[in-house]
């Protein structure tokens, strides 16, 4: 198998910190998605031409959330609950708001303008946050590696994009802090 992402990707980096901690024998391939290459790639084996995508063969499986349950599947690794399906879709509603400022930035857009749709993500990303913020610390949440992982990339990611203000956000930075030892993290930063 083989796992195809950027380095700078938080849902490339939330299954590469996944195979990880459970020492899964698949090949983690950078992917440049603005070199012509590395766009040829994408789009031979993702029409959605969105990162991470899994290769198994003839078996390719696309989003992180797909490859995650592809992978519990095909290892026979524990599963999430409802609450933590939900925990996980607050996760990427908020990493995919934050997408969207920071390709919106690098458009040349003033995404601290005053118009409806920056100020629905910019509110979603409070909001989320927000929320996180309450549930990072319940024992539901600290059960579940994946949740951990997924968190983790957001909040890191939010810091090397350097994003939005994480300080009124306690315990999500506490969190974060306490995450920094995990196995994987040093080999899948962005930073270096």
């Amino acid at each position: 198998m083989q796992l195809f992402g950027s380095d700078s990707s938080p849902y490339a980096r939330r299954i590469r910190l996944f195979i990880a901690l459970h020492k899964l024998d698949i090949e983690y391939i950078h992917l440049d998605i603005f070199s012509a290459q590395g766009r040829a790639k994408l789009i031979e084996h993702n029409p959605a031409r969105k990162i991470p995508f899994l290769v198994n063969g003839d078996i390719q499986v696309s989003d992180s959330n797909v490859i995650f349950r592809y992978l519990t599947t095909q290892y026979a690794l524990p599963t999430l609950t409802w609450w933590q399906e939900n925990q996980l879709t607050n996760i990427n509603a908020c990493n995919d708001s934050l997408v969207e400022i920071l390709i919106s930035q690098r458009s040349g857009l003033d995404t601290n303008s005053d118009i409806l749709f920056f100020n629905l993500q910019r509110e979603r990303i409070h909001e989320v946050l927000t929320d996180l913020n309450e549930q990072c610390v319940k024992n539901e949440f600290l059960d579940c590696q994946y949740l951990q992982i997924s968190l983790y990339c957001l909040l890191d990611w939010i810091i090397f994009r350097d994003l939005t203000d994480l300080n009124p956000f306690a315990a999500l930075l506490h969190f974060h802090k306490n995450q920094n030892e995990r196995v994987g993290v040093q080999e899948s930063d962005p930073r270096t």
